[in-house]
């Protein structure tokens, strides 16, 4: 068994703050990807008063080997009532920046796009003034569904690699590494205006140099924003480590990054597709 390293060890959460977030989900009965993938950060993001919410789950259609998210429930009708919800937590959170992200709906004919832009719309509604990230599955490259969403105009569109091309087939049995660069290039061409973002999860056996010209691949398609994370298995039943990385592999990998024109990179043992999320409004409107 690989020894988990002291870099990958985080502090116990505050958990008074905690359960006041946890208080919010329970009482509006949503999802969130913090809880339902097991997220290493719940707690420093919960106390923060952040969180990354999951629509239209628990349940996914699809069994990737490293999630740790449900795929063995039937997924359930879409519920109406869900961007209405999700708008009155990001209220009552007092959310600057917010994070949508779904299970794979690929028994919906647009994979789920519109409900995404439902719950763009709720927001803006109540909350006019925080910036939203989508996290979004591939559609099955439904194009005329991402052009939905990103008619809605989030400020970020994000749609994770998750790893290198040699490993897609192990690692994500039922996605496509040609369709990923495909939706981030088509992304930048529909909206110009809406940053596109991607991750990469490392420790599965991949090398520095598959690292390296993935990065590339997605500059290529002019992705805009990055994040690099340690992969850690959920469970026995998931995927097995390969290697953890040292920080200072992260830190070579993030002055690449900027190097090759990321506007941001995020890289770090602990780092997931939406930590430091808010960091984007640094960046500003983009024309």
């Amino acid at each position: 068994m690989t020894v988990k390293p002291d870099w990958l060890r985080v502090k116990a959460p505050q958990w008074e703050r905690v359960g006041n977030v946890k208080e919010i989900l329970r009482d509006l009965a949503l999802n969130t990807v913090c809880e339902e993938a097991s997220c290493p950060n719940i707690g420093e993001c919960f106390q923060a008063g952040t969180a990354t919410f999951l629509i239209m789950g628990p349940a996914c259609t699809r069994a990737c080997p490293y999630c740790d998210i449900d795929f063995e429930k039937k997924p359930q009708p879409l519920d109406p009532t869900e961007p209405s919800r999700l708008a009155q937590a990001v209220r009552r959170m007092k959310l600057n920046h917010v994070v949508i992200t779904s299970v794979n709906r690929d028994d919906l004919p647009d994979g789920g796009a519109l409900q995404f832009v439902r719950c763009i719309e709720a927001i803006r509604t109540g909350s006019p003034q925080t910036t939203i990230e989508v996290l979004i599955p591939d559609l099955c490259g439904n194009w005329d569904a991402l052009k939905l969403i990103l008619q809605a105009q989030p400020e970020v569109l994000n749609h994770n690699t998750e790893t290198v091309p040699r490993l897609y087939r192990r690692v994500r049995p039922q996605g496509n590494y040609e369709r990923t660069m495909e939706l981030l290039k088509r992304s930048r061409q529909i909206s110009p205006g809406v940053y596109t973002k991607s991750g990469i999860m490392v420790g599965l056996g991949e090398t520095d140099e598959e690292i390296r010209s993935t990065m590339q691949d997605l500059r290529a398609v002019h992705c805009d924003i990055l994040t690099i994370g340690q992969y850690l298995q959920p469970t026995q039943k998931h995927l097995q480590v390969n290697q953890f990385i040292h920080p200072d592999q992260f830190a070579a990998w993030k002055a690449f990054g900027e190097k090759l024109g990321f506007l941001q990179v995020v890289s770090s043992p602990l780092t997931r597709s939406s930590y430091h999320a808010e960091e984007v409004r640094q960046l500003g409107v983009r024309s």
